[in-house]
């Protein structure tokens, strides 16, 4: 069955309920959007809060870990010295032994922990994008940007001229 379409007027709507103008519907969404976002800022808050005891209960207990495993170890190595003597060595020799050994271990930590911080680098990139902050930030008319923002393409800043501008 084919629709037909009417020419008469719609009839003008009864005395009811005004619609709300545009600048209360405007006022209305931003409380609410208000609204929306304190209470994901609170929700965020009880979460981090939450994980961050569970990551100080975590870090407590591998403190202790690393506590008793110290203590551990320096019974390792009295029990170490004293296997020596046992073998026939003087107890003066054997603890020397153990001694020369923890310093040993400790010089080689050492060295290995001195070359990782060498290879340390400064943020080059980072540094080099926070340059370009404060002609970014520098307030101009919607329309009338002077500059462009930084273009990232498979992780590498690509640079344009601060003063060209794409036509």
């Amino acid at each position: 069955m084919a629709h037909s379409v009417s020419t008469t007027q719609p009839a003008v709507r009864s005395a009811g309920p005004a619609e709300p103008s545009v600048g209360t519907l405007a006022k209305s969404a931003m409380a609410d959007m208000s609204t929306l976002i304190r209470s994901e800022i609170e929700l965020a808050k009880t979460e981090v809060t939450v994980s961050a005891k569970r990551g100080g209960i975590g870090a407590a207990a591998f403190a202790a870990a690393g506590v008793l495993l110290a203590f551990a170890a320096i019974f390792f190595f009295i029990a170490l010295a004293e296997f020596f003597t046992w073998l026939g060595l003087a107890r003066w020799i054997s603890y020397l032994i153990v001694f020369a050994l923890l310093v040993l271990i400790a010089a080689v930590a050492g060295f290995i922990g001195y070359r990782q911080v060498k290879k340390i680098k400064k943020p080059e990139k980072t540094l080099e994008t926070l340059s370009d902050l404060p002609d970014l930030a520098r307030r101009e008319a919607p329309g009338q940007r002077q500059h462009d923002l930084p273009v990232v393409r498979n992780g590498q800043v690509v640079r344009q001229d601060p003063h060209a501008r794409l036509r």
